[in-house]
Formats: C-alpha cells, sequence, structure tokens
C-alpha cells in the first residue's frame, strides 16, 4: 500500500478568503479490478486541486483495494493520525457505508465522489455528509424511464449483489412500469456472465437494463456481443464508460445510457475540464473523473467561504454549492444530494475512440426518493 501526500501549491498562491488550512484524505481504488474508476476519480479532484494553485489544501491518498475492512483501517488512520478534515474518494456502496456513519459521527466531512447508497439519502443522512455525484438510484431512473419511454414492456434485468446494485435496480423500476422477464443479482466481481446470458435467451425479454460497472461490465458485454441475443441493451452511464468502451469496442456502438455528465455537454466549465484532463492525461474523461472534479471545486468554494471547524458554517457553506460545475445547472435537496438533469447517451466512435453523445434528456431537475425519509 503507498501513500501520497500531495501538498497543492503549484503557484504557492495565497487564498484571501480561507480561514484555515484543509487536510483532506482521500480513500479510493487504485488497485485491482476496479482501478480505473479510482484513478480517474483521483485524477479529476487533482485536476482541480492543482488548478486552483492553492497552498492551503494538502491531500492525503489511499488504495482501499475494493475491501471494507481496509477502507476503514485508512479512515481510522486518517482520521485519529492524520488529523484530516475531509474524507472523500469512495467509488463503491458497501466501502461507502463501513466508512462514512463512522467519520461523520466523529464530526468529519465527507464529500461523495461516487458511492451514493440510499441508506445515506434517507434517515441516515446527515449534516456533515455530501453526495456530490448522485444519489444511487438516480442514473438508473433515467434508465427507466428511457426504456419506459421506448415502449420496452419485458425488461430483463441484473445487476451486482451489493448496495448499489440494489439501489440500481430499485431506480430502473421506479421510472420503468413495464414487466421484467427477470430480475438476477449477480456476484460482486463477477466474470462469466454465461449463465444470466442463458436466462436472457430463455426469458422471452425484449430489452436487457444491467448495472455492472468496471471490468464486470466489459465481461458482460464481450460475452453478450459473442451470445447471439440480440436484444436492446440499456444501462447507466458506469456500463458504457470512456474505459469500458475502449476495452468492448464495436459491441457496444449505438446502446443508450443514462448519466448526468458527458464530454459534450455545453458549457465553459466542462470544455475546460475536457480539454485539460486531455492534456494532462493524454485520455478523454470519464463520469468518476467529472465527479471528482467537481468534488474538488466545491470543496474550494467552501473553503473560501467558511473555518472547516465550525461544522455549521461550513455545511452551510458547501450546501450553496457555489461553484461553475461541468454538469451545468447544481444545486443541492434538503438531504445533501444533487439536484440535475440526467441525459441519455449513446455510444458512438470519433475517429479511433468510443465514445458518448447525448442525444436526449430522461429527466430535467432530479433530485431522489429519499429526501422525505431525512430529518435534518
Amino acid at each position: 500500500m503507498k501513500k501520497l501526500m500531495l501538498a497543492t501549491a503549484a503557484a504557492a498562491l495565497a487564498t484571501s478568503g480561507a480561514l484555515a488550512d484543509v487536510k483532506v484524505g482521500m480513500i479510493t481504488t487504485l488497485s485491482g479490478g476496479g482501478a480505473s474508476l479510482g484513478i480517474d476519480t483521483r485524477d479529476g479532484f487533482m485536476l482541480a486541486i492543482e488548478a486552483a494553485g492553492r497552498d492551503d489544501v494538502e491531500v492525503v491518498i489511499e488504495d482501499d483495494q475494493r475491501k471494507p475492512d481496509i477502507a476503514v483501517q485508512l479512515a481510522d488512520k486518517m482520521i485519529q493520525s492524520e488529523k484530516v478534515d475531509v474524507l472523500t474518494g469512495i467509488v463503491w456502496s458497501n466501502l461507502a457505508m463501513a466508512v462514512v456513519p463512522a467519520a461523520t459521527a466523529q464530526g468529519l466531512f465527507y464529500l461523495s465522489t461516487n458511492a451514493a447508497p440510499a441508506q445515506l439519502a434517507g434517515k441516515g443522512c446527515n449534516a456533515n455528509y455530501f453526495a456530490v455525484s448522485y444519489q444511487n438510484d438516480n442514473l438508473h431512473e433515467g434508465a427507466g424511464a428511457y426504456a419506459a419511454n421506448e415502449g420496452f414492456k419485458n425488461t430483463f434485468i441484473l445487476a451486482p449483489n451489493y448496495p448499489a446494485g440494489h439501489d440500481s435496480l430499485t431506480g430502473f423500476k421506479r421510472y420503468y412500469g413495464g414487466e421484467l422477464a427477470g430480475e438476477v443479482y449477480t456476484k460482486l466481481g463477477q466474470t462469466d456472465y454465461a449463465a444470466e446470458i442463458a436466462q436472457i435467451r430463455a426469458s422471452g425479454a425484449d430489452s436487457v437494463f444491467f448495472f455492472l460497472p468496471g471490468g464486470m461490465g466489459i465481461s458482460f458485454l464481450k460475452q453478450y456481443a459473442d451470445s447471439g441475443v440480440d436484444l436492446p441493451v440499456v444501462g447507466p452511464a458506469f456500463s458504457f464508460d470512456q474505459g469500458i468502451l475502449q476495452a468492448v469496442g464495436e459491441a457496444a456502438l449505438g446502446v443508450k445510457n443514462s448519466s448526468t455528465w458527458s464530454k459534450d455537454l455545453d458549457n465553459a466549465a466542462n470544455a475546460t475540464f475536457v480539454a485539460d484532463f486531455q492534456q494532462k492525461y493524454d485520455r478523454l474523461p470519464s463520469i468518476y473523473a467529472a465527479q471528482g472534479y467537481d468534488t474538488a471545486n466545491l470543496l474550494l468554494s467552501a473553503i473560501d467561504k467558511a473555518d472547516v471547524n465550525d461544522d455549521a458554517a461550513f455545511a452551510e457553506a458547501l450546501k450553496a454549492a457555489d461553484f461553475a460545475s461541468v454538469r451545468g445547472a447544481f444545486s443541492f435537496a434538503a438531504n445533501n444530494h444533487p439536484i440535475q438533469n440526467v441525459y441519455v447517451r449513446e455510444v458512438i466512435k470519433e475517429g479511433d475512440i468510443y465514445t458518448n453523445k447525448i442525444v436526449g434528456t430522461a429527466l430535467e431537475n432530479h433530485a431522489n426518493a429519499y429526501v422525505d425519509d431525512c430529518k435534518m
């Protein structure tokens, strides 16, 4: 396990509005099957921090290895030994459930770059917890709305058996409204989907919805394409992200997927982000990178308004969301989860690169289903 201490002093610029130096602990997945997601999260976050040229923010980065026990150990060390003020970076919802409640109970702020399980949006909400990404159901709700609009009546749905997987299928069903040809929860990290594809073939389905992030999605899409099953496929952005598309290739062309962000969103912040990310890292950014970038800029906006040691004031500064999001219009609902659009994207090919373009909007100014359950 390696620790990367990054004191961000690119230009050593003093920040007139900052009231205290802030130490950030980033726990994310940098090795194993989900490494690309964590690497993009880290790179997007650090791109924003370094571009700001701040010397009042220090970031400590650790690899959780996609293991809840490791994530808990790292969080404890960061809180007790490193004395961080803010935690961030976790990709996987089972890891978030292991870390976030304990961290916020100790007075830490947690800013989620990705994982946003239902349990932390409703009764488990906390004034120090902000999901900067979405609420887990959101992209799947968008996919359900798209499937309903397309007239699909008998969709086969599948996702991994962990909190985000359950949230995904719950979200899809909430806006879909049709019959289900099948509903399957797969093993987290699974790579062989022959049994599930056989079930799809025999189910009488008219379409397939799946949420399989990272390497799971690559495995499924390749095996699905080779299977000869010729049913329309719908999914969230996680299953059709930049890294996945390059690995899957032509089999993904034309597939529709739901997302709160796309590289072709027409706003100045996004244009700057995409260009700067490509220049620095020599690859197109993903939704994980975009969310990391937005999280860093949200944090910087709050640092300029309030002292991180004043919980109420700092939470209010975060809640204001006074930053230019790469997603365009962005605000927080009462439970500290975003209000934002959910778009429909289509997988296309630009030169030699497989990527996405926006072809519609599934849900406008969309919040989440758990706001009324949050009693902050």
